[in-house]
C-alpha cells in the first residue's frame, strides 16, 4: 500500500502504546481512524490526537474476545467511515509466570486476547477489506512468536499461534489485494508489563530493563514502511533483531544458552 490517504485504519489495543502510536502515525499519512479498546478514557485521547491532525477518527469500546462484539464492530466502522482498508490487530496482554505458577483461567484470558482477538479481526473484517481497491492486515507477534523464552509458556503459545496464523493467510491472500504484515517486537516501551499477570518483584525488575526499550513512535514509523513494501515480516527492536539472527542462524543452540541462562540467573 503506497498511499495512506484517506484510507480508514481500524486498530485495536489504540489508547495506548503501538496501537495508539498506529492511530496517531496513520493519521499523519492521511489515514481516518477507528480506534478499538476497552480503555474510555485512552480512546477519547487518541480521538482528540488523531482529530487534531485533520483526520476523523471513531472510537469503539470493544473488548476483542468477545465474539459478539467484535461479530457487530466491522458495521459500526462501516456506518461511520464507509469502508476499510488496514487492520491491524494489536490488542495484546501478558502473563509473565511460570507454567506451574498459571491457573487456566491466565491461560484463558490471555488467549482470548492476543489469539482469538487476532481471529475475530480477520474473520469479521476480511469480507470488507476484500471490497476495497487495496488493503492490508497488521498481527502484532512479538520476538516471543518466534522463540521461547522463562515466564512466556502461554505468552509465547499465543504469539507463535498469531506468526502461522499471518503466514498461512498470506499465502492463501495471495491472488488478492489483500496484502499482510506479522510485527515481531522486542521490548517496545509500552505498558504491556504494568498489566501483566505476574509477580509484583519480577515486574519491577523487568520493568529495569525497559529503560532503554524503544519508542512506540518509531515502531509506528517502521510498521507503516512495512505495510508500504508489502512486507510479511517485521522484526522490530535491537533484542528482538538479534535473538531472530540467533534463532535462524542456531535455533537449538540459542535455546540451550536460554535455558543455561535460566539456571543461572534464577528469578
Amino acid at each position: 500500500m503506497k498511499n495512506f490517504t484517506d484510507r480508514v485504519a481500524v486498530v485495536t489495543g489504540a489508547a495506548g502504546g503501538i496501537g495508539r502510536a498506529m492511530c496517531i502515525e496513520l493519521a499523519r499519512r492521511g489515514s481516518h481512524i477507528a480506534a478499538v479498546d476497552v480503555d474510555e478514557d485512552g480512546l477519547a485521547e487518541v480521538r482528540g490526537q488523531v482529530e487534531a491532525l485533520g483526520r476523523n477518527c471513531s472510537v469503539h469500546l470493544v473488548d476483542v474476545s468477545d465474539r459478539a462484539q467484535m461479530e457487530a464492530l466491522p458495521e459500526e466502522v462501516i456506518a461511520e467511515h464507509g469502508a476499510v482498508h488496514i487492520l491491524v490487530n494489536n490488542a495484546g496482554v501478558s502473563v509473565n509466570l511460570s507454567f506451574r505458577e498459571q491457573d487456566l483461567e491466565d491461560l484463558e484470558w490471555i488467549t482470548g486476547i492476543n489469539y482469538w482477538g487476532v481471529i475475530y479481526g480477520c474473520k469479521f473484517f476480511l469480507p470488507h477489506l476484500l471490497e476495497a481497491d487495496e488493503a492490508h492486515i497488521v498481527n502484532i507477534s512479538s520476538s516471543a512468536g518466534f522463540i521461547g523464552m522463562k515466564w512466556q509458556t502461554s505468552y509465547s503459545a499465543t504469539k507463535f499461534a498469531v506468526t502461522g496464523f499471518s503466514e498461512s493467510l498470506y499465502v492463501e491472500l495471495s491472488n488478492t489485494n489483500v496484502g499482510i504484515t506479522c510485527v515481531h517486537p522486542g521490548a517496545v516501551a509500552t505498558n504491556i508489563l504494568g498489566a501483566a499477570r505476574m509477580d509484583e518483584g519480577r515486574r519491577t525488575k523487568l520493568l529495569k530493563t525497559f529503560k532503554y526499550a524503544t519508542p512506540p513512535e518509531h515502531a509506528a514509523r517502521t510498521i507503516c514502511k512495512a505495510i508500504e513494501r508489502k512486507r510479511l515480516k517485521q522484526v522490530l527492536c535491537v533484542d528482538s533483531r538479534v535473538l531472530h539472527f540467533m534463532k535462524r542462524l542456531a535455533p537449538i543452540s540459542t535455546l540451550r544458552l536460554l535455558r543455561l541462562a535460566n539456571s543461572r540467573g534464577g528469578d
